[in-house]
């Protein structure tokens, strides 16, 4: 997630009474012609701050009533049948920030040995994040991170790869970086050259493109920085086949929304589903905000903030598909983190079977405590689940092929 720090994302967006989590990613850019040209000279380590700011959920005007949003949680526990299904192996990894080492991960790689240090495990992920470009206020455009993707691999980790289509500085008001601009081919350009540069480097990782859609934080909803109904998918469905045009085997597509317990506010999941043949994985965001003061939103437990949105998924969105929960994180405050911590990682192989891949979020977001590292507690009760065999730790180095699968 020449260094230059990047603005922070400071846009918040309102909703009465449900609001969500952290991350950001941007670029503003400014270009002339039908095509973006680009600068390769952008370096990735500009984007590593790529900071996360308080995305909470706005309701949005025509569709959705400030006055008459209900606050509800999500309590439908998975089924008995799925609960009493023999466990399946998981990836797990995490979002390590800088407070590990004073340096994010994968920049330093001595973040994600820390890491596993505190866990007692070697990680079989490492997420970090990458806009399109950095404008500020001249647009460079970011390349395929060639060297970050290889620290991971070198390490025995899969790239998590979080992409996307916009600007740091960001704002919710990138003009130039609209769905229609990516539609209409403009920045096809810088596509296909990443795209090419990721065939070059040619081993396997996960891309999770333009996460969070269902919301309205992001300058690529729908509904948001002049995007229009139907235009996400179709924005997906164009990357997506530059990919394929250029060749690229060697990544994995996740669609990822972010949870939405009692299915009251976002977006409907499954009119903003590419389809099966454009996506490899799903995956699901969700935190719980417990009561800290900068965001107390109150105390959820997994099975509140997962529950529903994975039912939608896994039963009517994207039965085939593995899920990866690709951001989690829980608060110390309002309730005992420790045990929230130890439920949720018994809970996921014991009753979410599609869930085949967890990412803990373990990075401070707008004086958020999200890292596992904010009491003992809370970091033993991480290593007592992580240390489940159902985990599984770095041993990909040499992973080889198409589309990753889940661990067996």
């Amino acid at each position: 997630m020449a260094k230059r720090s990047s603005s922070r994302l400071l846009a918040r967006v309102f909703w009465a009474a449900a609001a969500i989590f952290v991350l950001s990613a941007g670029i503003a850019y400014a270009s002339s012609g039908s095509e973006a040209g680009f600068h390769k000279q952008a370096k990735l380590s500009d984007a590593k701050a790529l900071g996360g700011v308080n995305r909470c959920v706005r309701a949005r005007a025509k569709r959705v009533n400030p006055a008459g949003v209900r606050r509800r949680c999500g309590r439908k526990a998975p089924s008995p049948a799925e609960a009493s299904r023999t466990p399946q192996p998981l990836y797990w990894g995490a979002t390590i920030g800088s407070h590990v080492t004073g340096e994010q991960a994968p920049w330093d790689m001595g973040a994600v040995t820390k890491f596993e240090e505190e866990a007692g495990k070697s990680a079989s992920l490492v997420q970090f994040f990458q806009p399109f470009a950095n404008c500020n206020p001249d647009c460079d455009f970011y390349e395929f991170p060639t060297k970050p993707m290889e620290s991971i691999r070198s390490h025995g980790s899969i790239p998590v790869l979080s992409w996307s289509s916009q600007s740091i500085p960001s704002s919710l008001n990138e003009p130039d970086f609209q769905l229609g601009d990516v539609i209409e081919g403009r920045y096809d350009g810088f596509i296909r050259e990443f795209a090419a540069e990721a065939k070059a480097w040619g081993h396997p990782f996960f891309l999770r493109f333009n996460w969070e859609m269902n919301g309205n934080w992001f300058p690529w909803a729908e509904g948001v920085n002049g995007n229009t109904s139907g235009q996400y998918v179709a924005a997906w469905r164009h990357v997506h086949d530059i990919f394929n045009a250029v060749g690229v085997t060697n990544v994995s597509w996740v669609w990822c929304p972010f949870v939405d317990p009692g299915g009251s506010a976002l977006s409907n999941l499954g009119s903003l589903y590419p389809g099966d043949g454009y996506v490899d994985w799903t995956g699901l965001d969700g935190y719980n905000w417990g009561t800290n003061p900068a965001a107390p939103r109150g105390w959820r437990s997994f099975d509140q903030l997962f529950a529903d949105s994975y039912a939608q998924i896994a039963e009517m969105v994207a039965p085939s598909k593995p899920l990866m929960i690709a951001e989690v994180g829980s608060s110390e405050q309002g309730g005992d983190k420790a045990s929230w911590i130890r439920d949720a990682l018994s809970r996921v192989p014991a009753a979410y079977p599609q869930v085949r891949a967890l990412l803990w979020f373990d990075k401070f977001d707008d004086n958020m405590d999200w890292p596992i590292e904010t009491s003992a507690g809370a970091t033993s009760a991480f290593a007592e689940g992580i240390g489940q065999s159902v985990y599984v730790g770095a041993n990909y180095a040499g992973l080889a092929g198409g589309a990753i699968q889940p661990p067996s």
